[in-house]
């Protein structure tokens, strides 16, 4: 089977791999050729227009960042449908509001192509192994065609319920996630761990009864960043987070119901992100904050833009 896939960031070009490593095909498009690079060097095919990689697929997989760019790359004048999208599948795998979805399908149904969604949760060590956990929505008879794609990429794989039910699901599990790092970085600011004994800390926290699996499998990147070490790039950013928990906040509101505890989230992402540290992995986030945390009890003075090093500024306003 020939896989397109739309979108080579991290998430993305762990998938092209792990499809080439089940013996797929694999074409690919980004924004930027560049930003191929790994993609192309594992083997995937590189399409230039999005148009050409429809062609070329039998099935097309998007992993994009937001509602824009998931509307702009289906729907837009150099979009996916100017491909020819009759008989095929579309399946995105983006984190975006439930609406954005609801516009892309029938303008795909219309050409006859078959679309469901089914974001993902799960690292990129996770997309590497196929061990991610689907939340599909769409149509039964669309999950079901996917169904046998998905279960290569995906340890459990389920279908929610319609269109917009699977993007739903996905926001809950990241509100949960949200939740936790700033959690994390309140409960070390109590322990006020030194750096010797940072590692038993969190090492307690995760054998204790609300220890949760994300921080039993990056507990090591949590200590280091504790430590003063971040290395690599950002998996789930802080300005990621928050893109996330509008999107969450945004869901509510037309339900007609409220989220406290995100929205409270909410503003101490966006003060980090002001501050120049929204490019803070959410490991490294709890040791920002207790950095920050410190430094304005200590003079009024906030981290320097990493969020992490021993360079501070002179804080805006009161502490959050």
């Amino acid at each position: 089977m020939k896989i397109g896939i739309v979108g080579t960031g991290r998430m993305g070009t762990a998938i092209v791999r792990r499809l080439l490593d089940v013996g797929y095909e694999v074409s690919v498009w980004n924004r930027t050729f560049d930003n191929a690079h790994e993609a192309r060097e594992a083997g995937a095919r590189w399409t230039p227009t999005l148009g050409e990689l429809v062609n070329d697929s039998e099935v097309v997989i998007s992993f994009l960042l937001d509602n824009a760019a998931i509307e702009r790359v289906y729907l837009g004048t150099n979009g996916l449908v100017t491909g020819r999208v009759e008989g095929r599948l579309f399946i995105d795998m983006s984190t975006v509001s439930p609406g954005t979805h609801a516009r892309i399908a029938p303008a795909m149904a219309s050409r006859n192509a078959s679309f469901i969604e089914c974001p993902v949760s799960g690292s990129v060590s996770v997309a590497r192994s196929g061990t991610l956990v689907g939340f599909a929505g769409g149509d039964v008879s669309t999950f079901a065609r996917a169904r046998p794609l998905l279960e290569q990429l995906c340890r459990r794989v389920e279908h929610i319920g319609p269109l917009g039910a699977g993007a739903r699901m996905k926001l809950a599990a990241n509100l949960l996630l949200a939740v936790f790092w700033q959690a994390l970085g309140e409960s070390l600011l109590l322990v006020d761990p030194s750096v010797a004994d940072a590692a038993l800390a969190i090492d307690l926290l995760a054998d204790s009864n609300i220890g949760a699996a994300v921080l039993r499998t990056r507990a090591p990147q949590v200590v280091a960043a504790m430590n003063g070490s971040v290395s690599g790039s950002a998996a789930f950013d802080v300005d990621t987070m928050r893109k996330d928990l509008r999107y969450m906040a945004d869901e509510a509101t037309a339900h007609g119901s409220s989220l406290p505890l995100a929205n409270r989230t909410l503003e101490c992402f966006d003060r980090a992100s002001r501050e120049g540290s929204g490019g803070v992995d959410s490991v490294a986030y709890p040791a920002y904050w207790i950095a920050r945390q410190k430094a304005v009890a200590n003079g009024g003075l906030r981290p320097g833009v990493n969020g992490i090093g021993t360079s501070v500024q002179r804080a805006r306003g009161p502490s959050t």
